[in-house]
């Protein structure tokens, strides 16, 4: 299997086939991302694709495959469904199909053809919501706004594929951490996706947001204020049957549940890490 530059994937598919249909991201511009920097966007030829694919080895040991890099459902449809057929006729033990996806991405996709990719296995995608607050979305140049999101992810509810969304603690710096919490609760509530992840800000030298740290116009919050968002985060949720999880190694404070029903049992840990912050995850750099 061949790469071209760092490959990422989300946490979940460690033990996944990542095979690279798209090199980079077609979006690329957030201030907080450093993840596609070295990379000029491209979609990867189906003939390269199908290389890999036929002379990949141990086909029959594959149960998982994850489509990389930022965005495969940039892909034309046409030529995207003929790449999960190859993957079904060659991964026979092959049980699921996921990627990271764009909401402008999926925006461009009919609910039809959302679900003819996943009738040929596209079972889950990864969502970077990152804030919920349009203010903070704005910024960081997201260049989406919290009812976009929603929108788009109600087609993909209504073709069945499954939605892991990602939150990130301390988008909003200090001016704006608690409006980013509330709102963000409001955007996921209404995704209401099938998982749900936390993650907190690493400013990465680089990026334009570490810039902007350096020259004083981004503060960051500080442990216990990413704690009290967490918290404000966790009481505004409502969702109906998700998965969560504050478990990253970038995170202050270890949470993981099932939403709604576990939601009092997180509030009361959260309630700990306040009351004990000697227990806070401390030893990442966040700058």
């Amino acid at each position: 299997m061949r790469y071209e530059g760092s490959i990422y994937r989300p946490p979940s598919e460690a033990y996944s086939l990542l095979i690279q249909v798209t090199v980079g991201c077609s979006h690329n511009k957030c201030t907080f991302c450093s993840m596609y920097l070295d990379k000029q966007f491209k979609i990867r030829p189906y003939e390269e694709i199908e290389e890999d694919i036929i002379n990949y080895k141990d086909k029959k040991y594959i149960e998982k495959i994850f489509l990389c890099d930022g965005d495969a459902l940039v892909i034309p449809t046409e030529q995207l469904k003929k790449i999960l057929v190859l993957i079904n006729e060659n991964f026979p033990n092959c049980k699921r199909i996921t990627s990271y996806a764009t909401f402008q991405d999926i925006q461009r996709k009919s609910v039809e053809e959302l679900k003819e990719l996943k009738e040929l296995g596209l079972e889950m995608v990864y969502l970077g919501v990152e804030s919920g607050c349009d203010e903070v979305l704005s910024r960081v140049k997201k260049d989406l706004t919290g009812q976009e999101m929603i929108d788009a992810s109600k087609k993909l509810k209504k073709a069945g594929i499954k939605i892991s969304a990602m939150i990130i603690s301390g988008l909003g710096g200090r001016e704006l951490f608690e409006k980013h919490a509330i709102e963000s609760a409001k955007v996921v509530s209404a995704i209401d996706p099938d998982y749900f992840g936390l993650l907190s800000l690493m400013v990465i030298p680089g990026t334009e947001l570490y810039d902007d740290v350096q020259a004083g116009k981004f503060k960051l919050i500080t442990p216990l204020q990413s704690v009290e968002e967490v918290e404000t985060l966790i009481k505004n949720l409502d969702t109906t049957n998700c998965f969560f999880s504050s478990n990253h190694v970038s995170n202050y404070l270890y949470l993981k549940g099932n939403l709604p029903q576990d939601k009092e049992r997180l509030l009361k840990e959260i309630e700990y890490y306040k009351q004990n912050p000697e227990y806070l995850n401390l030893n990442n750099k966040r700058l």
